[in-house]
């Protein structure tokens, strides 16, 4: 979507609500008394009404926009702003693109989109060949980690992320020449070096065993062969960055790029959504206009809370 269409579509408060309703009927309201599915629709409370125990359920409510006082209008601008481009936007320029004179109500409303980016990403699992290997984050130091490194504030401090490409090989008939392409991404922040960690954020990404799983030679990936159905592993050199581990360094370097050029800071605890949003406009990066609906389907079904 455009900002022409965008502009044309949405004229009002109303026109963003009856597409919100739209897009919310089709994923299906669920009583939170008595899980009933079927309702009435109150047009003059803007509710659903339970026809099991007429109990009601506001549009917002079991939303991300559950209890926020920011208008359907300006939840609409913030994702179609989200869904633009592919570098996205700071809180910081979408509260100045709104005309909106508090910053934290802006800052919750772009967290609780990416955070809802990262559970749509949730649901689904890497199949097939896929490439793995880990990025170091340049993220804000804590306050403690300031004082235990005796350094000023604003210093820097490195985040492990994992990354995770889901690459299929081509091969040319003709020439019998190979080539990967790839499908789905995912990254997820690790806390430790541990090979439990990484065994835990592999097993979680991918559908089943029957996958083959490509490393550098890290002895965090020793155990990845007990559960997968191949780990072929080569030692960390340019050529291993250039084609066995291709797509990933790829998505590291995009990733490291779109944070630096976007981001004035980014702190550990919040570095994951700054992922999540990244993923998830990679993974639907042939999408086109209709990432703008998707992200509003994500931000009705996700948990807001």
């Amino acid at each position: 979507m455009n900002i022409f269409s965008f502009g044309a579509e949405f004229t009002d408060e109303k026109s963003c609500r009856l597409h919100f309703k739209e897009q919310r009927d089709k994923q299906g309201v669920i009583c939170k008394r008595c899980q009933s599915t079927d309702h009435y629709w109150l047009i003059n409370k803007w509710s659903y009404q339970c026809k099991s125990c007429n109990s009601r359920t506001s549009l917002r409510s079991g939303t991300i926009m559950e209890s926020s006082k920011l208008s359907f209008m300006i939840w609409y601008k913030t994702i179609f702003l989200l869904s633009a481009t592919k570098k996205g936007f700071s809180s910081k320029e979408i509260q100045r693109q709104l005309g909106l004179k508090r910053y934290e109500p802006v800052w919750a409303m772009v967290h609780k989109l990416r955070k809802a980016m990262g559970q749509r990403d949730d649901r689904y699992t890497l199949e097939g060949m896929i490439e793995m290997d880990e990025g170091y984050f340049t993220i804000e130091a804590s306050e403690q980690a300031q004082k235990t490194q005796k350094s000023g504030r604003g210093s820097k401090i490195k985040s492990n992320v994992m990354i995770m490409a889901e690459s299929t090989v081509l091969e040319d008939i003709d020439t019998g020449k190979q080539e990967r392409q790839c499908r789905y991404f995912k990254a997820k922040v690790l806390t430790s070096h541990k090979a439990d960690q990484t065994d835990d954020t592999l097993q979680s990404a991918i559908d089943n065993d029957q996958t083959i799983v490509f490393t550098d030679q890290s002895t965090s990936y020793v155990n990845i062969a007990d559960y997968v159905e191949v780990h072929m592993s080569e030692k960390s050199n340019e050529q291993t960055t250039k084609e066995t581990l291709k797509w990933v360094h790829i998505a590291i370097s995009n990733a490291k790029r779109n944070f630096v050029g976007t981001y004035h800071k980014i702190k550990a605890k919040y570095l994951q959504l700054y992922l999540n949003e990244f993923v998830y406009k990679l993974n639907r990066r042939y999408f086109g206009e209709k990432i703008f609906d998707r992200l509003v389907i994500a931000s009705i079904t996700a948990n807001g809370h």
